[in-house]
């Protein structure tokens, strides 16, 4: 199924933080926007039905004025190891219309010495999405969150 290098994009860190500790981070709309975007721009959370059909809705606001509205879906949880989501469709498996970024995006926490191995596996339809996506500086961006996420869960009881 995956990896496909013309469509596919990938972060693979080892983070400090447990897979408890950042599962917790993930699974709370309250812990998610403390880390979901590179600061200093912010994360405001309009849905989160953490299950499978269930609505994850993420609007964010940048220091600048720029906005980025992304709903979606969550297609599979599988509680401490996978997430999987999508903007290609909505809460109830609803097709969403014309979403700015088509993507499907495959999380993985695994234990490793050291911490948790941490995936993210994004999905893209063409090759054209996948080159607009990198361009607008996914391994920055999705680095810095992944680093923000690893800071955020160490502080979590």
């Amino acid at each position: 199924m995956y990896p496909n290098a013309e469509l596919d994009l990938h972060v693979d860190r080892l983070l400090r933080a447990s897979r408890t500790r950042l599962w917790q981070a993930w699974s709370d709309p309250a812990q998610l926007k403390e880390w979901w975007c590179p600061k200093p721009w912010v994360t405001e959370v309009r849905a989160f039905d953490f299950r499978p059909g269930g609505a994850f809705h993420t609007f964010m606001h940048g220091p600048d004025g720029g906005t980025s509205d992304n709903p979606g879906c969550f297609l599979e949880i599988v509680p401490f190891q996978r997430i999987v989501c999508t903007s290609t469709l909505l809460a109830g498996w609803r097709p969403a219309p014309n979403p700015w970024m088509p993507m499907t995006a495959i999380f993985t926490f695994a234990d490793e010495e050291g911490g948790t191995r941490y995936r993210a596996h994004v999905m893209h339809a063409t090759t054209e999405a996948r080159l607009q996506h990198e361009q607008m500086g996914f391994h920055e961006g999705w680095g810095i969150c992944i680093q923000q996420l690893d800071e955020h869960a160490l502080t979590l009881a």
